[in-house]
């Protein structure tokens, strides 16, 4: 079994460093699942098997001791000095191969269910969410909000929450789904979305936008006008780069793009049943629904709500809208 597990860990370790280094696509769902299944044989089979055998060994050498000790006291000889608690324990001892697989699985398995089902990390990588959302924040996802979904198949199980204009959203990037991305949700089923001449409009009507002091972005050391909108019932900051064009270059084909209208002024989408329109708050930096179409309802992970850290500015902790 010592030869079988070295040879199972040895698959996950290098996976994980395949993964890391970019010589595969990583599916950390589906790793953290096997990882679930396969410590989980292991602490059955060490729960109903391999530590009954132990403890089994370690009453016959009680036996076996409490027989030689007799043995010898019926022949008046005394006793030898052997620890017979080390030696059981010893004996009852979990071999490395056990530690390392159903020794973890309490740990694994608790990360599972609260990565699946309640609350998963993400970090930020890009400047799309600027100014609500910056490079470097960790953020939590409520995974529950918008309904609980089976792992790695993310088949909804239960409603909750449907997704609401203004929501800041993690889902699986449509054109490939092994990755995460961010954006707030600006246009539900059946709506018709409107982004033109930098003004966002949903079924005709403007979306409030007042504005606000310029933004100073450090990473690129530039200034962006900045503006408050308002969405259902969430307020919050985006920008705008004077500089750049309105019209969406390089828009990629994805389905149901007959349903948009693009112009050098920006877009109009009307959005298909059980699709969103998302897009980034940083408008004129954010490769979103213009770019590459509408999120389907099965690619939804989870809301966006919490900055939990941020090692560059403590300051950034906090809710959001």
């Amino acid at each position: 079994m010592g030869a079988l597990t070295g040879v199972v860990l040895t698959a996950f370790a290098s996976y994980g460093l395949g993964w890391y280094l970019g010589l595969v696509e990583g599916n950390f769902a589906l790793l953290l699942f096997l990882a679930v299944v396969v410590t989980g044989v292991y602490w059955l089979a060490e729960r109903f098997y391999f530590l009954p055998q132990r403890r089994q060994a370690a009453e016959r050498l009680r036996l076996s001791h409490e027989r030689r000790e007799a043995e010898l006291a019926r022949q008046g000889v005394k006793g030898d000095n052997v620890d017979l608690a080390a030696a059981q324990q010893s004996l009852l001892q979990q071999p490395w191969w056990l530690d390392w697989t159903a020794g973890l699985f309490p740990v694994i398995l608790v990360v599972f269910v609260l990565r699946s089902f309640l609350f998963e990390p993400f970090k930020i990588p890009s400047g799309s969410m600027i100014p609500t959302l910056r490079i470097g924040d960790l953020i939590l996802v409520n995974k529950f909000h918008y309904g609980v979904r089976l792992p790695v198949l993310n088949t909804k199980i239960l409603s909750n929450h449907e997704p609401a204009r203004g929501d800041v959203m993690v889902f699986r990037y449509p054109p490939q789904p092994s990755l995460d991305y961010i954006k707030r949700v600006v246009g539900l089923p059946g709506d018709e979305v409107a982004y033109l001449n930098k003004q966002l409009s949903v079924n005709g009507q403007p979306v409030a936008k007042a504005p606000q002091p310029d933004f100073y972005d450090s990473g690129t050391l530039r200034y962006s006008q900045q503006f408050g909108e308002t969405l259902g019932d969430k307020r919050y900051l985006t920008l705008n780069d004077p500089d750049r064009p309105a019209f969406i270059p390089g828009a990629a084909e994805f389905p149901f793009k007959d349903r948009c209208r693009y112009s050098v002024e920006g877009v109009v989408c009307t959005v298909p049943e059980g699709h969103y329109f998302l897009m980034g708050d940083n408008r004129d930096n954010s490769l979103d629904s213009r770019y590459w179409g509408f999120v389907p309802e099965a690619n939804i992970v989870g809301k966006a709500f919490f900055v939990w850290m941020n090692f560059g500015d403590f300051g950034r902790i906090g809710g959001f809208e």
